[in-house]
């Protein structure tokens, strides 16, 4: 099953603050530094290395499982769905509540979980199980991205970012590549990749075991005193006098509550979706995300009927994973340097790309060819992991720290909601049961009707500004910018630099993507 590709739900690296400590200097402190900095990567690096997951589905159609393939299309994958959407929302939590470790052990014993139904499971109940787990590993990725920010000062917040999304991603390409090479060129059979994948995950739940426990996280261990007290939350700075109203108010809550970012942020919250671009953003995460998910999940067993397994050297689904994986990189790289007026064109700009989406999804429905069929996949890939960094952008600039997660958290538990609403309907034995090929003409669908809507906002908005625009001049192309930031320069006032405007995206979405 196809992997999804690691930043596609995503969380992003917190702010830089305005009062940030010093880099640690050279020395011991220093050594300390690079060698966390290592294993944190060499983890991360580790935990996607799975060989044998790019060709799960050609294992179990196979005559090592032989199961049909409306059993797997129409049994099997949907239980993904379900699962992710009853873990999502617990992991999330217990993540935060238990301070990430255990929840970064929970997710390698799921990954062994998985590996060791797929080898001595044989029934579809065994197989519905390892999506459970399989599940779990997802929900949990989110322990991972927020781990590695517990561990370091804020003036590293950057440059980890950088390094956990290039070792993530690394790890997700050279696990893709070395599978495609066990196949082709080792003619090493499915049974013996998945013992391979079983190795290497056993060797990164022994790596888990080492990391170290942080004592802070970002909602329920807030408390915990540092050598100045606990640093207050991200609200109080942004609106100290409401904090203080906020902790005046609600007399009949305990203290403890009383001052808990849990009370103030419905407030913020309130706030913040007022801002038309967070908005937009939001909800092009929910509806093109569970999109996006649906063909991940789906698309191997797609590949499957196009071009039934009948020479296993000559699958090349891990080729197809490790294209789609270097060129998604590629293009959430390159969005950083897109150059617009987002204010104005981010609706057009979605729409193009939602079309093209829509023709990839049409184009993987229609063609017997499995080589344009494997093109169109990676392609459909990149186009969406484009927009995910200027979504992340857009969604997490405006807000603060503890916004940001429950922001993200929402669009991904929405998204996951729809997903699985359509699963249900379309893809369950219990609903509609449709062969995967008309599924696809189903999603293609669901991208069209997408491209109208962006399509018909961009034109309503294209029409706004050019009644405005003849009263005043349109300003000139900007960088990527925030929300707050465009309005304020669209009202002339002076803009504070962004002390930190790199944001990740990966490990941090839901990442390695899902089987399918």
């Amino acid at each position: 099953m196809s992997r999804p590709f690691p930043g596609s739900m995503a969380l992003s690296v917190p702010e830089v603050e305005k009062q940030m400590p010093a880099e640690p200097q050279p020395g011991h402190e220093q050594q300390s530094w690079w060698f966390l900095v290592f294993f944190l990567c060499f983890y991360g690096f580790m935990a996607q290395m799975r060989p044998g997951e790019s060709f799960i589905t050609p294992y179990l159609l196979g005559p090592d499982k032989n199961f049909t393939q409306t059993q797997v299309t129409n049994e099997i994958t949907p239980v993904l769905s379900y699962s992710y959407l009853a873990v999502l929302v617990p992991i999330f939590l217990l993540t935060d509540y238990l301070c990430y470790k255990p929840v970064l052990l929970l997710q390698g014993l799921s990954y062994v979980s998985v590996w060791l139904l797929l080898l001595f499971g044989s029934t579809v109940l065994h197989m519905q199980f390892m999506e459970f787990f399989f599940s779990i590993t997802m929900a949990a990725r989110i322990a991972y991205s927020s781990y590695i920010f517990s561990l370091v000062p804020p003036a590293r917040y950057q440059r980890m970012a950088s390094y956990s999304r290039a070792a993530v991603l690394l790890g997700v390409f050279t696990s893709s590549v070395l599978g495609q090479l066990l196949v082709t060129v080792g003619r090493v059979a499915f049974s013996t990749l998945n013992y391979i994948s079983l190795a290497f995950l056993t060797f990164s739940l022994v790596l888990a075991l080492f990391l170290k426990r942080p004592k802070r996280s970002l909602f329920f261990n807030r408390g915990v005193p540092g050598p100045a007290g606990a640093a207050p939350s991200e609200l109080d700075q942004m609106n100290p006098g409401q904090a203080k109203a906020a902790g005046a108010k609600p007399g009949w809550l305990p203290a403890a509550w009383r001052d808990s970012t849990f009370v103030r942020m419905p407030g913020e919250l309130g706030r913040a979706v007022r801002l038309p671009q967070l908005r937009l953003w939001s909800l092009w995460w929910v509806f093109n995300s569970a999109g996006y998910y649906l063909i991940v999940y789906y698309v191997h067993i797609l590949w499957n009927v196009v071009h039934p397994t009948t020479d296993t050297t000559r699958v090349y689904n891990g080729a197809a994973d490790a294209a789609s994986t270097l060129l998604g990189a590629l293009t959430s790289f390159a969005a950083g340097f897109v150059k617009i007026r987002w204010a104005l064109w981010a609706r057009l700009v979605i729409a193009v790309v939602t079309v093209l989406q829509a023709g990839l999804v049409f184009l993987m429905y229609k063609t017997d060819d499995i080589w344009l069929c494997y093109a169109a996949f990676v392609l459909f890939r990149g186009s969406y992991q484009f927009l995910v960094p200027i979504a992340t952008f857009q969604i997490a600039a405006s807000l603060s720290q503890e916004l940001r997660a429950l922001v993200f958290g929402i669009n991904t538990f929405l998204a996951t909601v729809l997903k699985t609403v359509i699963t249900l309907i379309v893809s369950d034995k219990r609903g509609l049961g449709l062969p995967v090929h008309s599924q696809f003409l189903v999603y293609f669908v669901y991208f069209l009707v997408l491209f109208a809507a962006y399509f018909l906002a961009a034109v309503l908005v294209g029409l706004r500004h050019f009644q405005q625009s003849r009263h005043q001049p349109l300003p000139a192309a900007q960088e990527l910018m925030s929300p707050m930031q465009e309005k304020a320069t669209q009202d002339g006032a002076q803009l504070p630099a962004l002390e930190d405007g790199v944001f990740a995206v990966g490990e941090l979405s839901p990442q390695s993507e899902a089987k399918a």
